[in-house]
C-alpha cells in the first residue's frame, strides 16, 4: 500500500525542483496524492476498514494544509499543481 522507491523517485522527478528534492510542498502534496489514490481504491473494496478511512482522511487534511501553504506562498505554483494532479476540479 505504500509508495515503493521507483514511484516516490518518479514523482520526486516530476515534481521536484531537481532530482533530491523531496521536502518541497509539491514534491509532498504529490506524494499524499498518490496515497490517497491508493487508500480509495482499497476502501472500495474494503468498505468496513474504518482505520484506513481514518488515516485517509487526515491525509486529506494534512494535504489541504500544504496546499493552502503553498496557496499563500506560490499561487501560481498552486495552480499548476492543482492541474496536473487533476484534484479540485
Amino acid at each position: 500500500m505504500s509508495i515503493n522507491l521507483k514511484n516516490k523517485q518518479e514523482l520526486v522527478k516530476k515534481y521536484g525542483k531537481n532530482e533530491k528534492d523531496t521536502g518541497s510542498a509539491e514534491v509532498q502534496i504529490a506524494m499524499m496524492s498518490q496515497k490517497i489514490n491508493e487508500l480509495t481504491e482499497h476502501l472500495k473494496t474494503n468498505a468496513k476498514d474504518f482505520s484506513t478511512k481514518r488515516g485517509l482522511l487526515m491525509l486529506v487534511g494534512r494535504r489541504k494544509r500544504f496546499l493552502s501553504y503553498l496557496k499563500s506562498k506560490d499561487l501560481e505554483g498552486y495552480r499548476n499543481l492543482i492541474k496536473k494532479l487533476k484534484i479540485r476540479g
